[in-house]
């Protein structure tokens, strides 16, 4: 498999939130954030930061780990009051694949991305079918946050860390931690945390979330 960024995740949020008969309003409200920016999300125009697009799946009862399940295709939803309608093609939604396995060698250049807002990418490392984790290679750039407000996040879940390279500062509710290479975390996500690197070099690691699984 050739390296490639996973297609558009707005388009997968757009499909869950329409099956859920969900206005956009009603999501950005439930979210905490703008309209404005939830239908920058779902046309592609804007990314999410990691805090959002957890605030944005759990809302939806969608796990992060399904977005990267995806291959585009025409799909069929419907909501409250309106006629079933095939989502346009420029938008067209993403199903997941739930029993792809992703393994059990990943290459270097092989690896599935998600780019996100702040200065954050995740490079998927594996997946096998029915386990609920995700296994990602995480990479904060200088500046980088997992919220682009400085707002903390919390989400099903519990998380392990392992640092390989700079410096990464963790925010778990009321403590200050940080992290450099060699270093380790674990918490339970619904915690309220936040991540940031105020280094000048990539802070890079790897990342398991055990039951972010809907």
């Amino acid at each position: 498999m050739s390296p490639a960024v996973v297609p558009p995740l707005g388009a997968r949020i757009r499909q869950a939130r329409l099956e859920r008969g969900r206005s956009l309003r009603a999501l950005a409200r439930e979210v905490g954030v703008s309209p404005s920016l939830v239908s920058q999300i779902e046309t592609g125009k804007s990314q999410p930061s990691v805090s959002t697009l957890y605030a944005i799946t759990t809302a939806l009862g969608i796990s992060v780990e399904s977005l990267f399940d995806m291959r585009e295709k025409s799909v069929v939803v419907s909501s409250p009051g309106a006629s079933p309608g095939t989502v346009p093609h420029a938008l067209a939604a993403l199903a997941a694949e739930p029993g792809r396995r992703i393994g059990p060698l990943v290459g270097a250049g092989g690896r599935e991305t998600l780019e996100l807002d702040s200065g954050v990418v995740w490079e998927r490392l594996g997946r096998v079918p029915g386990a609920e984790t995700g296994f990602l290679l995480v990479t904060y750039r200088p500046g980088g946050s997992s919220s682009g407000s400085g707002a903390l996040m919390r989400h099903p879940g519990t998380e392990y860390g392992y640092l390989t390279s700079g410096e990464l500062v963790l925010t778990l509710g009321f403590e200050e931690y940080t992290l450099r290479p060699g270093d380790s975390v674990c918490f339970e996500s619904t915690t309220p945390h936040r991540y940031r690197n105020d280094g000048e070099v990539p802070a890079v690691g790897v990342w398991f979330v055990s039951g972010d699984v809907q």
